[in-house]
């Protein structure tokens, strides 16, 4: 896939001199420096050259202080714009996500084989390949949720990668997906577009996942396991999975504490929009409260570890017992350190209308609908 924008030339002087007095201007490789001083505030002065540089094929930022990489000497309190060509496309083939996404194949149909189909995989490692529909779940929960941002990303011109997959042999076989966005985002509304597209659209996928798991009969090794005893990690059910449960009349089911491994890559897809509408930082929840409220979601954003520390002393204290603690503790440490880091900053602050508002609302309820104070336990069965 090519480059969807060709930089041309940058703009010329005379274009920005009446809200940026330049009195030098120096190449850094594609980059090109204007070095001067703003004649309007940095707020002001961005918002309104940033689609003047769009135009030429260039993101641009206003800089003080400027390190390079070919360390051009600049005094300390200098302001320079800084233009980069800008392009929306993934140059050549993206080995890295190629080589993440194979990886996270073999991880989850490890994982999926390992722990959930039970196959002798050092006696039949062929037979991991019986784990396919356990693959096909996790990846498909996850991979829609992130290709909702890249689609998103693309409609509004940002610079974004195709999804990172992250492998891990754990019981999900992920540490989940991302993608990297670069650049400014132009406006509050694709900030909130951005960040609502992931985990609607993964909740759609996770709908349709957990519905067809829901009517799978249970594998025979996992009610042997069951009926065998012994210690057992047990998932439980947020309130979302119940209610899919009672429209598709599998609630009895469900109730048995036995589903289908397919069943349960719709639970992580329950989990992660969960986690990721946490309100603070570069989380997708993050970005839609700053899309929605502007500069208080940091005031907002600065409560949520607080929450999630709160929440693990209740599950450690009040409820005597350590099951999930350690879930909330290392997301309250992941929220601290995001809520610190601040929000994405748009370049136009023109707040949203209605419908994207009333839309944030039902996302950030959808989210709440996945949530359960204790996700995971283990439990000694009967």
């Amino acid at each position: 896939m090519g480059s969807s924008h060709e930089s041309s030339e940058p703009p010329d002087v005379a274009e920005i001199a009446s809200l940026f007095d330049v009195y030098e201007i120096r190449q850094e490789g594609e980059k090109v420096l204007y070095i001067g001083e703003p004649t309007v505030s940095g707020t002001r002065l961005e918002e309104e050259l940033w689609p003047l540089f769009r135009e030429h094929g260039y993101e641009v930022s206003l800089q003080r202080g400027y390190k390079g990489e070919d360390s051009i000497p600049l005094s300390r309190g200098e302001y320079v714009l800084v233009a980069e060509p800008w392009s929306i496309g993934v140059e050549g083939i993206p080995w890295t996500n190629v080589v993440l996404f194979v990886a996270t194949v073999f991880s989850t149909l490890f994982a999926g084989a390992f722990f959930w189909y039970q196959v002798p995989l050092t006696e039949e490692p062929w037979r991991a390949i019986e784990a396919w529909p356990f693959v096909l779940a996790i990846m498909g929960v996850l991979g829609i949720h992130e290709l909702g941002h890249y689609v998103m990303s693309r409609y509004h011109n940002v610079q974004a990668s195709l999804p990172y997959f992250i492998p891990l042999p754990t019981y999900i076989g992920s540490m989940g997906a991302l993608i990297r966005m670069k650049g400014r985002i132009p406006n509050r509304k694709a900030l909130f577009d951005i960040g609502a597209a992931g985990p609607l659209a993964g909740l759609v996928a996770t709908v349709v996942v957990t519905a067809i798991g829901l009517q799978l009969d249970p594998l025979t090794v996992q009610q042997t396991a069951v009926e065998g005893g012994g210690e057992q990690v047990v998932f439980n059910e947020p309130p979302l999975l119940e209610i899919i449960a009672s429209v598709t009349g599998t609630t009895e089911r469900l109730e048995s504490g036995v589903v289908h491994p397919v069943g349960f890559g719709g639970w992580v897809g329950m989990l992660v929009p969960l986690l990721n509408m946490l309100p603070v930082g570069q989380f997708d929840g993050g970005h839609i409260l700053r899309a929605v409220v502007g500069e208080k979601q940091r005031a907002i954003a600065a409560a949520v570890p607080g929450a999630l520390f709160a929440l693990a002393a209740y599950l450690l204290f009040i409820r005597d017992g350590v099951n999930s603690v350690g879930i909330w503790i290392m997301w309250g440490l992941f929220a601290l350190g995001l809520a610190y880091a601040g929000p994405a900053t748009p370049v136009d602050e023109e707040s949203l209308g209605w419908p994207r508002v009333l839309l944030a609302i039902l996302t950030f309820v959808l989210a709440a609908l996945c949530f359960t104070p204790v996700p995971i336990e283990i439990v000694q069965a009967s």
